[in-house]
């Protein structure tokens, strides 16, 4: 075995020592309780009797969420509770250039949102999925757009001491994240990394968190059922530990990519039907991922023959026509996956830090 060789294995003993021994302090993000309509102070109490470490304030739905003066009162919240906030806005792409303006403007004022209430993140994302973006031209033309936006407010987040998260969302895959990240300026802009999204666009979350990890800012964890199905791979989000993903695998990756000081968030989004990807189709590829990888893919296609449906009992009502109908089953599911989920990361992956007591 020549020097070199030795020299390699040394590395990789040193980054699996570094998984095993890497503490995660564990908070959750605040969307996965939507269906409870509560507002910030009672979504913060709720992770204080979780005896959680962190809060990721995702969407919220308080009367006074763009007001300064709750900015501030929820700081003092978590001040005195030693806890971290994490929080940020929605998608930053607009339909048209003409609307780059008004994005900036929104996004300079989640960057103010954030300070105030003491986050060191601000999400964003470019659009809610990939028939969200707009339709003339290339995707590559629309993420110039996207750099255009955040290079406009890379001033204010630097002045404010914070980093905008792009959150990995249904639009691009890892490898686009990274370039709109990079492009745009790694010195302002990070990963919001999620486990989730990935399977939407044909992406193993292992690929993911290679691609993003050494630029991750923030790190969501949710789980999904992947499966082989006649026309194509279908996809459903799980309570966590319930899916086909290997969670160790993937928290013991990150750990060896992600810089110190990232927090995991316990992200559940269950109650949805499957969705099947066409990934068999030549449209699929040449419309949505023509420049896709064969490598992402046969790493995504091996997940899916790994996978089944998922079998438990469980409401998919969080569909627009039925959703309402149904909140009142709803709510108490959603509670009860995100207590799963929790239980999930502190007995199975050891996450956390406050519920040891």
């Amino acid at each position: 075995m020549t020097r070199r060789h030795l020299f390699a294995l040394g590395l990789a003993a040193a980054s699996t020592s570094l998984a095993a021994s890497r503490k995660w302090a564990l908070g959750i993000n605040t969307y996965c309780l939507r269906f409870q309509r509560w507002n910030d102070r009672q979504l913060f109490d709720y992770c204080t009797a979780q005896k959680l470490d962190a809060i990721f304030l995702q969407d919220s739905l308080d009367p006074a969420a763009m007001d300064p003066k709750h900015w501030a009162e929820v700081k003092s919240w978590v001040t005195d509770a030693g806890m971290r906030i994490e929080t940020g806005g929605g998608a930053i792409l607009p339909k048209t250039v003409e609307g780059v303006p008004q994005s900036v403007t929104v996004l300079r004022k989640n960057l103010d949102r954030a300070a105030a209430m003491g986050s060191p993140v601000v999400r964003a994302l470019l659009a809610s999925d990939r028939y969200s973006m707009p339709d003339d031209g290339p995707v590559e033309k629309h993420m110039e757009t996207a750099i255009k936006v955040l290079r406009e407010v890379r001033t204010q987040a630097l002045d404010l001491g914070l980093k905008i998260g792009i959150e990995n969302h249904k639009e691009l895959q890892a490898f686009q994240t990274r370039q709109v990240i990079e492009s745009a300026g790694k010195e302002f802009v990070g990963s919001y990394l999620d486990t989730g999204n990935p399977v939407f666009v044909a992406e193993h979350p292992l690929t993911t968190i290679e691609e993003l990890g050494p630029l991750a800012v923030s790190f969501h964890l949710r789980d999904s059922v992947v499966y082989e199905q006649p026309g194509g791979v279908a996809v459903q989000w799980v309570p966590l530990g319930e899916g086909t993903l290997d969670f160790k695998m993937l928290v013991d990756r990150a750990a060896q990519l992600m810089p110190a000081g990232v927090f995991i968030y316990c992200k559940p989004i269950a109650a949805r039907p499957p969705v099947v990807l066409p990934v068999y189709t030549e449209e699929f590829w040449l419309k949505w991922f023509p420049k896709g990888r064969s490598r992402d893919l046969s790493r995504f296609l091996a997940l899916a023959k790994q996978g089944s449906p998922y079998n438990k009992p469980h409401l998919t009502a969080d569909v627009a026509d039925a959703r309402e109908k149904y909140m009142s089953a709803l709510k108490p599911q959603q509670l009860e996956h995100m207590e799963r989920s929790l239980a999930y990361c502190r007995k199975t992956l050891d996450l956390g830090m406050r519920w040891r007591g």
